[in-house]
């Protein structure tokens, strides 16, 4: 999936939060927003390994989502919101296609690393690959509640990746011929 899209995942699951405590809605959308993005991070180590954490994740978000409701501040709603949507970008990741940069070819089996069992996870394919249109919908339908929801600069971020997920939709495809090949 886009990047774009693993945001509108974790602020689409942010936002009844938002809705039921106002006055934590920029910390829990700035939050899932940084959560979204930084298993990318590992794009320049070992890409959906390093830094994406499937099941593990997992048992890092919950006692944070219990801390933030045990001891409700900025903070703890700002970090509660980052290991969920972290967790969600990586569990999330088996759905899709593979991470290499066509992955249309289905060359690889791999989707995500589960480092609980040792081994990759397959693919789904739900997503075909990131920027497919499947992609593109998905993420357009899941910024909807954050549109709704949040207003002011979030809400321009969003219209603004919403905008920018549809033109990379739009070129997914032709990207690899127009790259590098050192980068592919």
């Amino acid at each position: 999936m886009m990047a774009t899209t693993h945001v509108f995942v974790a602020l689409a699951a942010v936002t009844p939060v938002a809705v039921a405590v106002p006055e934590f809605s920029l910390p829990l959308a700035v939050g899932a927003i940084i959560g979204g993005l930084a298993p990318d991070l590992d794009m320049v180590l070992e890409h959906r390994r390093t830094l994406h954490f499937p099941v593990l994740g997992l048992a890092i978000a919950v006692p944070a989502v219990v801390f933030a409701v045990a001891v409700p501040s900025s903070l703890t709603a700002a970090a509660g919101a980052f290991t969920v949507a972290a967790w969600l970008h990586a569990a999330s990741d088996a759905l899709g296609g593979s991470p290499e940069m066509d992955p249309w070819s289905g060359s690889t089996d791999r989707a995500v690393y589960d480092h609980v069992r040792g081994r990759w996870i397959q693919p789904r394919r739900w997503i075909r690959y990131d920027g497919s249109p499947e992609d593109a919908a998905l993420a357009a339908v899941l910024a909807i509640p954050a549109l709704v929801v949040f207003d002011g600069w979030i809400a321009v971020l969003v219209f603004g990746a919403v905008v920018l997920s549809l033109g990379y939709a739009l070129v997914r495809r032709r990207l690899v011929g127009w790259l590098p090949e050192w980068l592919e």
